[in-house]
């Protein structure tokens, strides 16, 4: 498990005052102008160093992602973007950093935003994180107040201003650029890439767009060092990641932990273990709802970070583990996700605006027991059609779960086409 010394969400629960005099307490703020004596490019050369990958689902390097940005501030001025849109279901990590530990993300705008020269940091917050917005806005305004944010932010010689941006509550905009083109004040939907951000962002300006967790995390990673960071978790999975655990636990819970913990132990340490026992386990979504769920056969050796899950056949995307026991209807529960993502559509694109209310219509169906077994597989390369044929990755995450069910417990869809089938013969018969 990892040490209570290594880790850097220490007010996770909120058991201590959020705002800025606990948050000075546990080492935020902390010559926060130190840091950007580094200077640009060491800042971003460190952040590469300690391996630290997106925590936004995609897991990117971030000071890979960082360098792509232009060195030299010419006729346009550079933008940080902050991704709060945390609109994956079974994601639950960002709003808890912006409830209880506000401070880290903000010092993170200013050490993020240094690095790329940009002056000013935009947070996009999901819109119906009514409380969480208002919180955060209330940590931007005592950083002002106490010299942190503005002219000669920390006393740093670097002028960093913060703004604090609503959405609308559409899932769509959790997607980079089309949360830039919500920002802009117009329909969110994704663009078409190239040009990327770091390129042509926002309003056509040079910008970068990062997830909370990874902006909150670079004024720690930076002062212990990126050693320290790197010497954690496993190779190219370094460092530490919250981790969302909700469904069949007895104890649902947010927890922080080392990257390559066995799934079994992040459970049975933190969860409480899965409610009726380890064997009482039926499946695991272990990213968030767009990921393929994985049998209880797979999850026994099965550990939490980006390569191991991508070998397995799924994904890390956001650690929102969604723990299903045998209790779950499991064909009704990827029913249930693809109507979300058939509601979420942006409708841009048409395997994915056609695509996915055809898939839901489908999977009701297989619900019902009202199809022929042969339309299994059709569905299936239905959902082939759609995945890695969109503008964004809405289309992916939609098929991806379909993919997991009928890869894992197409004997279970099938049973219930044969009792349907049994039924309406007994039926005839009367």
């Amino acid at each position: 498990m990892l040490k209570d010394a290594d880790r850097i969400f220490t007010n996770i629960y909120g058991w201590n005052d959020a705002m800025l005099a606990g948050a000075k307490k546990r080492g935020d703020w902390d010559n926060t102008a130190a840091i950007l004596k580094l200077g640009h490019g060491e800042i971003v050369e460190r952040m590469k160093a300690s391996g630290l990958r997106g925590r936004g689902g995609a897991g990117f390097p971030t000071g890979l992602k960082w360098s792509f940005m232009p060195q030299e501030v010419r006729d346009r001025p550079h933008y940080l973007v902050v991704n709060a849109d945390e609109s994956e279901p079974g994601t639950c990590k960002d709003r808890d950093i912006i409830r209880h530990e506000p401070h880290k993300l903000l010092e993170g705008c200013v050490v993020a935003g240094f690095a790329m020269r940009a002056h000013v940091a935009y947070i996009y917050i999901r819109g119906e994180f009514v409380n969480e917005a208002r919180r955060l806005q209330a940590a931007i305004d005592e950083a002002y107040d106490a010299g942190l944010l503005g002219k000669n932010a920390a006393k740093s010689g670097w002028d960093f201003d913060i703004y604090l941006h609503r959405g609308a509550g559409a899932y769509i905009c959790g997607e980079e650029t089309a949360l830039l083109e919500s920002l802009e004040g117009k329909k969110g939907q994704p663009r078409l890439k190239p040009p990327f951000p770091a390129g042509v962002g926002l309003y056509g300006c040079p910008t970068t767009v990062n997830n909370v967790e990874s902006i909150a995390v670079a004024p720690t990673i930076l002062r212990r060092g990126s050693d320290w960071f790197a010497g954690l978790g496993k190779e190219n999975n370094t460092g530490t990641k919250l981790f969302c655990i909700s469904g069949h636990v007895n104890k649902p819970c947010n927890v922080e932990e080392e990257m390559g913990i066995p799934l079994k132990e992040l459970l049975e340490k933190h969860a409480g273990g899965v409610r009726g026992g380890w064997d009482n386990l039926l499946a695991v979504i272990p990213g968030g709802s767009s990921t393929p769920m994985m049998p209880k056969d797979t999850c026994e050796t099965m550990t939490m970070d980006f390569d191991a899950l991508r070998e397995a056949g799924t994904g890390l995307g956001t650690a929102g583990v969604i723990v299903m026991d045998k209790s779950t209807d499991v064909v009704k529960a990827i029913s249930r996700l693809s109507y979300f993502y058939k509601h979420e559509s942006c409708g841009q694109c048409t395997p994915c605006r056609e695509g996915t209310g055809w898939m839901w219509r489908m999977m009701e169906r297989l619900v019902r027991g009202e199809a022929e077994p042969h339309e299994i597989d059709t569905l299936y390369e239905v959902t082939k059609q759609v995945e890695g044929h969109t503008i964004c990755a809405l289309g992916d995450a939609a098929a991806w779960p379909i993919q997991g069910l009928i890869k894992h417990f197409r004997p279970e869809i099938e049973r219930r086409i044969a009792a349907r089938h049994a039924g309406d013969a007994v039926a005839a018969a009367e």
